[in-house]
């Protein structure tokens, strides 16, 4: 077989290598930005509320795909600050997208009213996600202030 024959058969049948989706990836193809970004990850997030009771909104985009019936714990951790959240549902699944090797995992975390200025005000370092077997570190995402690369 010739090396494009055994390419075509691995792009046909899947290969054992990771997905090729990127971080980068992501970030250009989804229009929000990111709260945080992992090896193989990227969380977008926010605040909402809705009937007086506040929730972290999170949407992770990349290589986690789990089936959880036991919930997560997402936690914060900045300059004098630390914050453990519990999702308000302890089930949920990863979707997958168009993209090979991309899920879409939505999970919400409920906050307490008087952790959201905190957290709305923290200098977050680093957000842990932890869910089944999965540990995600993410750092916060902070925009690069190098010129675009448009030309």
């Amino acid at each position: 077989m010739k090396k494009n024959d055994m390419a075509f058969l691995s792009k046909l049948f899947g290969s054992e290598t990771k997905s090729e989706d990127t971080v980068e990836a992501i970030i250009t193809d989804v229009e929000n930005r990111p709260f945080g970004v992992s090896e193989n990850n990227v969380l977008f997030a926010g605040l909402n509320e809705l009937g007086g009771y506040f929730f972290f909104q999170t949407v992770i985009v990349g290589q986690l795909k789990v089936k959880c019936k036991t919930g997560a714990t997402l936690y914060f951790a900045g300059n004098n600050f630390e914050l453990k959240l519990k999702s308000d549902m302890p089930e949920f699944e990863s979707e997958g997208s168009d993209i090979k090797g991309r899920n879409v995992t939505k999970i919400d975390f409920q906050v307490e009213e008087s952790e959201v200025k905190k957290l709305e005000n923290a200098t977050l370092k680093s957000i842990q996600l932890n869910v089944k077997k999965h540990d995600i570190l993410f750092s916060k995402y902070v925009v690069d202030n190098a010129i675009d690369e448009e030309e």
